[in-house]
């Protein structure tokens, strides 16, 4: 992969800043269900509206500006468009035989303006992470409780599903592959087994960011697992990073990744949400708020890649990037090297 030297050496002299939320963005341009069908989909037999993976086929004017608006604000790593972009969360639209498309154009939309950030400023490169949700079905737990032992989805549903994504966006451009709010660590294992097969297929490493969800104050996944436990799941790759995003805000994570940065040899990286919603769900926090809370982060030299989840704007993005300059990262024994694990 091309990028994946510069990546590695990004990381190994400066904090990298991620970008900010998709949907908080999106939700901006109050769209309607005729923006989300657009021409293509005007008789589609089911609602589309919400289906925001879509837009990037049906208005990618939008999803291109908000790429450029967080690139603006100083992200070096741009999130493709492509949170629900599986079959499995497609099914809920009926849109399963778009999946390929979905993914590819939204790496090849992020790769193009991504590279255009780069050329006007070479020594700040940019990168395009290809985004993979945790999907709306979970390996580990029954959605009926009345039978636990069933299971809406299995270890190998996942990974199909997953394979085809990660090869699409691999194929549009991605830089690296972001396997992000895990709430069910079985599901991100699936995905991180069709990674590491599609990575032996190519010949190539993949560089793997992988971001876990701790759900409330117990201090674990909904699945269960420890921020220590959540570790130890995913380290039998060599991954670029390992870290959290979403649920909680910024003061509230400190406690899971200082467990993380002790324990872990992986690049840490972080993403909270702009506080914690308020009654309506809203997020209020603002840029300095953040900022000042994410700060204790750098302070005690926890944190190599940092960005912004729910209810995050370019403006939060520029807060945290004008204090991540300041800044060194935390020092990691993958910092000797300028490229990325050998397979």
């Amino acid at each position: 992969m091309k990028n994946t030297t510069s990546l590695y050496k990004s990381l190994g002299h400066r904090i990298l800043v991620l970008d900010g939320a998709m949907g908080t963005m999106i939700q901006r341009y109050k769209l309607d269900e005729a923006d989300y069908r657009g021409r293509r989909f005007a008789d589609w037999s089911s609602p589309l509206k919400g289906n925001n993976d879509l837009l990037s086929l049906t208005r990618p004017d939008i999803i291109e500006a908000i790429h450029r608006e967080y690139l603006e604000a100083g992200a070096d790593i741009i999130e493709t468009n492509t949170f629900s972009g599986t079959t499995i969360a497609m099914a809920d639209y009926g849109m399963e035989a778009l999946v390929t498309e979905l993914n590819y154009e939204s790496a090849r939309m992020a790769r193009q303006v991504c590279d255009e950030y780069t050329a006007v400023n070479p020594q700040k490169p940019r990168f395009v992470a290809g985004s993979i949700g945790p999907t709306n079905k979970t390996a580990s737990l029954s959605p009926d409780v009345n039978d636990p032992g069933f299971r809406a989805v299995t270890f190998e549903d996942l990974r199909v599903a997953y394979r085809q994504q990660a090869l699409a966006l691999l194929d549009g451009g991605a830089d690296l592959l972001l396997v992000e709010t895990i709430f069910d660590t079985l599901n991100a294992k699936a995905a991180l087994f069709a990674i590491d097969e599609l990575a032996e297929e190519r010949g190539e490493a993949i560089p793997i960011m992988v971001s876990g969800t701790i759900t409330d104050a117990s201090g674990r996944t909904l699945s269960g697992q420890t921020a220590e436990a959540f570790l130890i799941s995913v380290s039998h790759l060599p991954l670029l990073s390992v870290g959290f995003n979403c649920a909680l805000g910024a003061a509230q994570l400190l406690p899971y990744l200082e467990t993380l940065a002790s324990k872990s040899e992986f690049y840490i990286s972080a993403y909270p949400n702009a506080g914690l919603p308020n009654a309506f769900g809203q997020y209020d926090e603002t840029p300095d708020a953040m900022a000042a809370q994410v700060q204790t982060y750098f302070e005690k030299g926890l944190i190599n890649i940092i960005g912004g989840c729910c209810g995050t704007t370019p403006a939060h993005i520029q807060a945290l990037a004008e204090l991540a300059a300041i800044y060194s990262p935390r020092r990691v024994k993958q910092d000797a090297a300028v490229s990325s694990p050998v397979l």
